[in-house]
């Protein structure tokens, strides 16, 4: 469809949320084309993705900057601050989580909550594959279910033909929501997935061709004026959330294909207290900067990278040194397995890892574990004693840590839990990654 670089829209930071009914819809791909379109036309665009998923924020990371907005773990305020100092006077893109109004255990941090949190229209992404006039119903349906929620905008995804796209159309006149455009049965639209959901970006060789396709048919397909006219004006941000304390004053995070998992508001919020940040590669062999007082290892892929890991000897040195001399060591998900003492990979074959605390996983049995967690801490972390993270991994540990554990955690719905991860001296880590402090509504 026809739109141009002249085409105007009022100043200021706005933002929409791109949701769907459900997982599977073509979101990911729709919101990176979205993007890409808009920011070729001269349009200031950063992207967002709901919840805690790392990948997709990383995949949104190769169209515009992206964060993570976490409607269960983070406050209102961190919400509506992170959003407008992010969006800054452009569009804010916000990509929804499986379907619209599912979320945690507790029926709470849907992309449906974070749309009302933020005052944000929602523009539908709806598979028609299947379905002629009976999406009426199921727009209908959603558009309805919650008094307050806009849904001022549909994306038909997987459309068969014009005689279909048609169909569509007429079955929705009715409900005077506008349908934005039908984007066609593409299978060039479509990225990898793995165990915990799509495959980062630098690990995907066609992904700048997706892309680009990708953006090639949102301009081809979908009114982008009219889209650019749904956006709604950004909430102010008047409240100062409270912030995450540095590990240390001089921290040493590990950061590379192994370890890709780590939330930006984390380390904005270390930066702002006057954190030095320095980065290294494990993968590469390197150790953690020598004067460091504190060390992160997040989570990431480390089963994919198991060989290199167990050679990298002056890592693996460097890890022990800054244990010998006191400085706070911290590891997540991936960061916990490596500061284990073994990881049996897929095939059972057992690789040596730091061996700083006592814990061996394994990946010969996989079982996924998936939820957020309320945590209350018993290490040295400088953090708040309640915290709100998740946990999302397909090991487990061989026997259960000789150490103290790091955390008491329930789920979401306060369901209680077994003990999370291990603390010996000033090294610890756990299985859970670490989103936000825990608030009097979720203490």
């Amino acid at each position: 469809m026809s739109w141009t670089d002249a085409d105007q829209h009022a100043p200021g930071a706005r933002g929409l949320v791109i949701a769907a009914p459900r997982s599977g819809s073509g979101k990911t791909v729709i919101t990176l084309g979205l993007i890409a379109a808009l920011r070729a036309r001269g349009h200031a665009v950063a992207a967002a993705k709901t919840g805690p998923d790392y990948i997709d924020k990383s995949i949104l990371c190769r169209a515009a900057p992206a964060i993570n907005l976490d409607p269960w773990a983070m406050s209102a305020a961190r919400l509506r601050s992170l959003a407008a100092a992010h969006a800054g006077t452009g569009l804010l893109v916000v990509e929804g989580v499986m379907g619209l109004f599912d979320g945690a255990a507790d029926a709470t941090g849907s992309t449906a909550d974070l749309a009302q949190t933020l005052d944000l229209p929602v523009i539908l992404v709806v598979d028609a594959t299947g379905q002629s006039q009976s999406i009426a119903a199921l727009v209908h349906g959603y558009s309805s279910f919650r008094p307050g929620l806009s849904i001022a905008g549909l994306i038909l995804n997987r459309v068969a033909s014009p005689r279909h796209e048609s169909l569509l159309r007429q079955a929705l006149t009715s409900l005077g929501i506008p349908v934005l455009g039908a984007i066609p049965r593409d299978a060039g639209l479509h990225l990898p997935e793995r165990h915990l959901g799509l495959v980062l970006p630098d690990e995907v060789d066609a992904f700048p061709a997706v892309l680009a396709h990708a953006e090639a048919t949102i301009v081809d397909h979908i009114d982008l004026h009219r889209l650019m006219e749904i956006a709604a004006p950004l909430p102010p941000s008047s409240e100062s959330p409270p912030r995450l304390a540095p590990l240390g004053q001089r921290i040493a995070i590990a950061a590379d294909h192994a370890f890709a998992f780590v939330y930006d508001h984390m380390l904005a919020d270390w930066r702002a207290a006057g954190a030095d940040l320095r980065f290294f590669s494990p993968l590469a062999d390197e150790a953690p900067s020598p004067d460091a007082d504190a060390v992160f290892l997040p989570g990431g892929y480390p089963e994919l990278h198991a060989p290199a890991l167990a050679a990298a000897s002056r890592f693996k040195s460097g890890l022990a040194a800054a244990a010998a001399r006191g400085a706070l060591i911290y590891g997540e998900c991936g960061g916990y397995m490596v500061l284990g003492d073994g990881l049996t990979a897929t095939d059972g074959t057992r690789h040596a890892m730091s061996g700083l605390l006592p814990v061996s996983t394994d990946f010969s049995k996989p079982r996924r574990r998936l939820g957020y967690r309320r945590l209350t801490q018993s290490g040295a972390l400088p953090w708040p004693r309640q915290l709100l993270g998740h946990e999302f991994h397909y090991s487990g540990e061989a026997t259960a840590p000789a150490g103290t554990p790091l955390f008491a955690a329930t789920s979401a719905d306060n369901e209680s839990l077994p003990p999370m991860g291990c603390v010996v001296g000033r090294v610890m880590g756990t299985y859970a990654h670490v989103i936000d402090a825990a608030l009097a509504a979720h203490a």
